[in-house]
């Protein structure tokens, strides 16, 4: 049976990550991150290892000319171990954002974004699918930045846009203090949903709670916005209930005030494992002088993405509103 090149990659990563993971004593996400390195640099860069183990690693990644693969094949093979990996040790709020997902969140990024070249920031970057899945599919010049506080999930970020040759500029530390970067065109995130813990951080900011900690998604909404220069735009994947809360009044008036709703896309709840659990694309674009309101925002009920006439009918109503609001 010939193996499909994700396949090929998938146990390329996942066989050598296993070798260094039982030598270093470490989990498999670290030594993913380590083969992924070697992979990288083209040499075996951990002098702890027996020789025997040196002999099975070069053998593996002997038989595997990166340069032979599309950045998503990368991208997806390189994904799986993660999950993988995932499934042994992070917590469940280190969710990966899926594909379908990424790649809606591309689309509009493109049809969006009217500029060949644009900076972007990923201020809750995580191990990059997102950002990633953006960079190969948007078809632009793209100055990225990703920012995460996990330091090994970074590293997986780093490791994953280097093995992709995307010049990403990764930054390890909490997106919610300063972040010392340019203004950026274009925001995208995942939001990490739930409380902030440093109410002394959470100070600074409008959107804070005005008793007991504030939401961290508030947080990075108000964060993003800071940093995304007038008329740029903002994609956020929110949980479905975020009006709903009771700062939502809070997070409403700082809407009227800071940003003009392009569009909210909700995507099908089939996605997701409970209905309490379902997500939204929502797009923001901060105000600025010259910048108007679409005549109406983008509204959209997703179907089941594997339902391709359903999803066609929604592309081309899409795209509609692209010619009636954005010309």
């Amino acid at each position: 049976m010939t193996l499909s090149p994700i396949e090929k990659l998938f146990t390329l990563f996942n066989e050598t990550a296993t070798v260094l993971q039982e030598e270093l004593d470490c989990s498999l996400l670290e030594a993913l991150a380590e083969t992924g390195e070697n992979l990288f640099n083209g040499t075996i860069l951990q002098d702890e290892l027996s020789e025997l183990t040196v002999k099975r690693l070069n053998k593996h990644y002997q038989g595997i000319e990166l340069d032979r693969y599309s950045n998503e094949e990368i991208r997806k093979s390189f994904q799986l171990v993660i999950l993988k990996g995932m499934k042994e040790t992070v917590q469940p709020n280190h969710q990966m954002t899926p594909d379908s997902v990424g790649m809606l969140v591309a689309y509009l990024v493109g049809r969006f974004i009217k500029d060949k070249s644009f900076r972007l920031l990923d201020p809750a970057v995580g191990t990059g699918n997102l950002l990633m899945t953006v960079l190969n599919h948007v078809g632009k010049d793209t100055d990225a930045i990703g920012v995460d506080i996990d330091d090994l999930l970074i590293k997986l970020a780093y490791v994953s846009a280097n093995l992709q040759r995307q010049a990403v500029q990764f930054f390890n530390q909490d997106s919610l203090e300063p972040l010392f970067i340019d203004p950026v065109d274009a925001v995208i995130a995942d939001l990490p949903v739930g409380f902030y813990p440093n109410d002394v951080r959470a100070a600074d900011y409008q959107l804070k709670a005005s008793t007991g900690h504030s939401y961290a998604h508030h947080l990075f909404i108000e964060q993003s916005v800071r940093h995304t220069k007038a008329g740029g735009y903002l994609f956020f994947v929110i949980p479905n209930g975020l009006f709903e809360s009771e700062q939502a009044e809070q997070l409403r008036d700082y809407f009227k005030e800071q940003v003009i709703i392009q569009g909210l896309l909700q995507l099908p709840t089939t996605m997701f494992k409970t209905k309490s659990a379902a997500k939204s694309i929502l797009v923001l674009q901060k105000k600025g002088e010259g910048i108007k309101p679409p005549k109406q925002a983008l509204l959209v009920n997703l179907p089941s993405l594997s339902k391709r006439q359903e999803m066609d009918k929604i592309l081309t109503e899409i795209d509609k509103w692209f010619r009636e609001n954005k010309g």
